[in-house]
């Protein structure tokens, strides 16, 4: 087989290529992920795509073929499909995993996935996962099983998918990212029913919300995060997009803070996590990220006052004896 068909689309013209269609989509990266297309038409396809900009039946498709790729769940499904796949070179530290760890205690079973490991928020995210408690997982029953015990899993990509890792791997061979990121971001690899997804870019919250009414998501909430992560600024009015009961939504989350600051301004020390966790650390700043972004997230699920039971479930976790 060979993505020649799928390239020429693209690549016509001016008045003559066009965007794939969601088969077309499915079919063209179903070729890549059987390892039978040559490397040189995968970057074609892939540069072609973001010279053009990506369209939701293009995402919708590719994250069908990349779900048909991967091995069936085993177990329960999670409650909240929460990716982590930016760069974050202007933010400071991962506080959504004290958010993710919240509605895990609410009793909604959140499956984290990702890869950025070699950028700078990447390294914090894996470096701060076993201090936060939350085990990363070798394969998919592994995070099935940890859903079960812990209620909360790291899921990476590269044990996920070696395949769709490559892919993603690309951008350090075109210096540029591709739809692989965005398709990543889409991928509820444990088909939650619902899921959070963050953007760098604004316009991509239209697109991903767009690509989840093709895919048959039920409940999703999407914004401009720090960094491209799912994480609400609590200082700034927040514009949400994403889906409620499989229907087109948006709304604006309202500035928790009256001042002006950074996420990079919150504290930065590698201990801070661990610290606001354990009370050891206050600071109403970044406290008001990691309640804001809960509450967010437990809206997602279902939670009608999201404020209250992150505020509730905050105030009731275990502290250090030292705290």
């Amino acid at each position: 087989m060979t993505l020649a068909p799928y390239v020429q689309i693209l690549g016509r013209g001016p008045g003559r290529a066009r965007s794939f269609t969601y088969a077309e989509a499915q079919a063209a990266l179903t070729i890549v992920l059987s390892g039978q297309a040559a490397p040189e038409s995968v970057g074609a396809m892939l540069m072609l795509m973001r010279m053009k900009g990506e369209v939701a039946p293009e995402i919708a498709g590719f994250v069908a073929a990349a779900r048909a790729s991967l091995p069936d769940w085993p177990g329960p499904r999670p409650a909240l499909d929460w990716p982590s796949y930016a760069a974050g070179r202007t933010r400071g530290l991962p506080w959504f995993l004290l958010s993710a760890k919240l509605v895990a205690r609410a009793g909604f079973p959140v499956l984290l996935h990702g890869w950025n490991s070699d950028q700078q928020v990447g390294a914090a995210v894996r470096e701060a996962l076993p201090k936060l408690g939350i085990v990363t997982a070798t394969d998919p029953a592994h995070a099935s099983a940890l859903l079960a015990h812990d209620g909360i899993a790291y899921l990476p990509l590269e044990t996920l998918s070696p395949d769709l890792f490559r892919l993603l791997r690309l951008r350090t061979v075109f210096g540029l990212r591709s739809c692989i990121n965005t398709v990543l971001r889409v991928l509820n690899p444990g088909q939650a029913p619902a899921a959070v997804q963050g953007v760098f870019h604004p316009p991509y919250r239209e697109i991903q919300m767009d690509a989840g009414i093709l895919l048959g998501q039920p409940n999703l909430t999407i914004l401009k995060g720090g960094g491209g992560e799912f994480e609400r600024h609590p200082t700034k009015d927040v514009a949400l997009y994403g889906l409620r009961i499989g229907q087109p939504w948006e709304a604006t989350a309202p500035a928790l803070l009256d001042e002006t600051r950074r996420l990079a301004e919150a504290p930065n020390t590698p201990t801070a996590l661990q610290g606001l966790w354990d009370g050891r650390v206050a600071d109403p700043f970044a406290i008001a990220i990691v309640l804001g972004t809960a509450a967010l997230a437990l809206e997602t699920v279902g939670v009608a006052d999201g404020h209250k039971l992150a505020h509730d479930l905050w105030q009731g976790r275990p502290l250090s004896r030292a705290a």
